[in-house]
């Protein structure tokens, strides 16, 4: 008798993939709101590509893009609100920002806790060992969820969704994902709905003509998504929290201030200052 051929194998679906899967069917109810927008990046590439070819670092761009995302929340603080019971808002002083990396089993959520009052310098430094990190410990919450059964996860992420400051510790404040850092060209992704109020998808970067200084050039526009609970947020916060974002990217904020200072002159400053 022949042995049937097997044209197709089988994987193990990750518990931190159940979990991530469980977290979505949870707040895909959420009434969002989204607004597509185009964002000139040239000043803030340029400068990337510079500083790599003169210190041979290439520093993250995702870490440029949580610096910006963090100041502007710093300065629109009602966009990291949570709902604490039917009454009242829990409004956060520290901005903690949930990202993610590519790893080989699933993505690693990765939180930058109070990226206000970090700059780019150490944002980047915070990604680049979170990259190299054991894949457990890089978990956030990990340790929580990884040895329960399936039929209490969702009990479980229904209670922390009642409490703003276990949802701070777990899943952050705010929330960014780079889906166009791995593709070409210009595109937005629209996402589900997230637990975080506030969530920014990085689409692709493509070439199209720009007006600077008067006069007509090529430039490089970055796709951002910016969804909101519309539970929380209205639109017009909305918009005026988003044009602080566009403006901080486009002046490529925090980018100068990312060059490392040698070891020397930081020496002097440090004994001046006494």
């Amino acid at each position: 008798m022949k042995q049937q051929q097997v044209d197709y194998q089988v994987v193990p679906y990750s518990k931190i993939r159940r979990f991530m899967a469980a977290e979505f069917r949870l707040s895909h109810r959420m009434p969002m709101i989204h607004g597509l927008i185009e964002v000139d990046v040239s000043r803030a590439r340029t400068f990337l590509r510079e500083y790599k070819a003169k210190s041979g670092e290439s520093l993250s761009f995702t870490a440029f893009l949580i610096a910006c995302l963090a100041q502007a929340v710093e300065e629109h603080k009602a966009v990291q609100a949570r709902r604490k019971g039917r009454k009242h808002l829990i409004l956060f002083e520290d901005v903690d920002v949930l990202t993610y990396t590519e790893r080989a089993v699933a993505p690693m959520p990765i939180i930058v806790r109070a990226a206000n009052s970090k700059t780019l310098r150490e944002i980047h430094r915070e990604i680049r060992a979170a990259q190299v990190q054991d894949e457990v410990k890089a978990v956030v919450g990990f340790n929580l969820v990884q040895y329960l059964p399936p039929f209490l996860i969702n009990p479980l992420l229904r209670i922390l969704g009642r409490n703003p400051q276990m949802m701070k510790k777990y899943v952050g404040t705010v929330g960014l994902s780079s889906v166009g850092m791995f593709g070409k060209g210009a595109g937005w992704g629209i996402p589900p709905a997230n637990p975080p109020t506030l969530w920014v998808t990085v689409g692709g970067i493509g070439p199209k003509p720009g007006v600077v200084d008067g006069q007509i050039a090529i430039r490089e526009y970055l796709s951002l998504t910016i969804s909101f609970d519309h539970d929380i947020i209205d639109g017009a916060p909305a918009a005026r929290f988003t044009q602080r974002l566009k403006e901080l990217i486009e002046s490529g904020y925090g980018l100068e201030d990312s060059i490392d200072v040698p070891e020397q002159a930081g020496a002097e400053a440090a004994t001046q200052k006494r």
